[in-house]
């Protein structure tokens, strides 16, 4: 193993499967959108390399040479499916077969707009590297952890919605290993976390962990939308309140059995990360 291509390596998640790659002894090419600075990589082994994922600019230049791409798309971006599409037919001109595709836990789920693009991304990218390895992680820990030490979780759904959600590290432990071993082509893993906790439960099993009160808050749709929602286009907020609605009736919930085989060993709890 040489390189491995990481698309959308400046987010968190990229952030992740590059420190668990680097942690393996593997090279990280990082693609970042053009004009942006790679200082986050100062001192790390990494190949910055400029991307433009919308108009393909630089993609073949990107994928030319590695072992493996790992591809995360933009959140909630409406042309998801045309830039997996892109990313995928980078690699087969390239002749990369080992593709990783960062989906979402319940991809099918019709309530959630922005999932149906992660289904049909994967059918899109299966189309074209039949062997593409399709991970579908939950939610994760790391998205509410800032929230409980600071004293409050505010959510704009139920705080009686179940959650089985899952830690960041061992998704991108996860993604390490599909893009570096052998025995993963073609399969799809859901990796969802070991609990079925509310995000009250977690608000409670926080103030334990720190010894402080950890307060629970639903937010008004109407204050969402007012607040963070408002630096968001009509789409995608529109997007983000169908999840919402669809979290107060179903929660988000999956299955740990294929993560914990992966890792071989228990996923991480949420009193572990807090």
């Amino acid at each position: 193993m040489t390189e491995v291509l990481v698309i959308g390596a400046a987010g968190k998640t990229g952030r992740a499967v590059t420190r668990a790659l680097l942690a393996r002894g593997v090279g990280v090419r990082a693609a970042v959108r053009a004009g942006s600075s790679s200082a986050a990589y100062a001192g790390d082994p990494v190949h910055a390399v400029p991307v433009d994922l919308v108009s393909g600019t630089g993609l073949l230049r990107a994928v030319a040479g590695v072992s493996a791409v790992y591809h995360l798309a933009p959140n909630v971006h409406p042309d998801e499916v045309e830039i997996a599409e892109r990313v995928a037919d980078a690699a087969v001109a390239e002749g990369v077969s080992r593709f990783v595709f960062h989906s979402v836990l319940h991809p099918d789920d019709a309530s959630m707009p922005h999932h149906l693009r992660k289904a049909e991304a994967e059918k899109s990218i299966r189309a074209r590297i039949a062997g593409a390895t399709v991970l579908r992680p939950a939610a994760y820990h790391q998205n509410l952890v800032d929230a409980a030490q600071a004293g409050r979780i505010a959510v704009p759904y139920s705080p009686d919605a179940r959650f089985t959600n899952v830690d960041l590290d061992d998704v991108a432990e996860v993604a390490a290993r599909v893009l570096t071993e052998d025995g993963h082509d073609g399969a799809t893993y859901d990796l969802a976390g070991p609990e079925r906790l509310t995000v009250a439960q977690m608000a409670a099993e926080a103030s334990t962990v720190l010894g402080r009160p950890v307060a629970v808050e639903r937010i008004r749709l109407e204050d969402w939308v007012a607040g963070p929602g408002a630096e968001l286009d009509a789409r995608a907020r529109d997007e983000l309140l169908a999840m919402f609605a669809s979290y107060d009736r179903d929660g988000l919930v999956g299955d740990s059995t294929a993560l914990r085989s992966l890792l071989g060993r228990d996923p991480k709890r949420w009193r572990e990360i807090i």
